[in-house]
């Protein structure tokens, strides 16, 4: 199994980031797809997760109406979308797969949120 997450970086407060997660060695239409965040200090965070068709979809308090998840099945890839962004959305941000209980994450990709 192999989670590799892109599309972090730089971006001022009210700006906007795509991040991805490219997933194989499982069968990815299968599996709940998760996103979660980790900042300085703190521990993980559920950001959002989507179900295997998309169909029902989780977010954490603190960014719901900001972000969105979505995932593309026969491209193995899940999103987030982020807007309106915070500094305190300053985090790394994982992707999560569980297979068989045990749990999958990809490296991580940092977000800053800072003028």
């Amino acid at each position: 199994v192999q989670l590799v997450e892109s599309g972090g970086g730089l971006v001022q407060p009210g700006g906007s980031l795509r991040l991805s997660c490219a997933a194989s060695g499982f069968t990815f239409n299968q599996y709940i797809m998760s996103w979660y965040r980790q900042a300085p200090g703190k521990g993980r965070e559920l950001v959002a997760a989507v179900s295997t068709a998309g169909t029902s979809i989780n977010y954490g308090d603190s960014v719901k109406g900001r972000f969105t998840i979505s995932r593309d099945n026969p491209k193995n890839t899940v999103y987030l979308q982020m807007n309106s962004l915070k500094p305190e959305d300053t985090a790394v941000y994982y992707c999560r797969v569980t297979i068989r209980s045990f749990t999958y994450w990809g490296q991580g990709t940092q977000v800053t949120v800072s003028s």
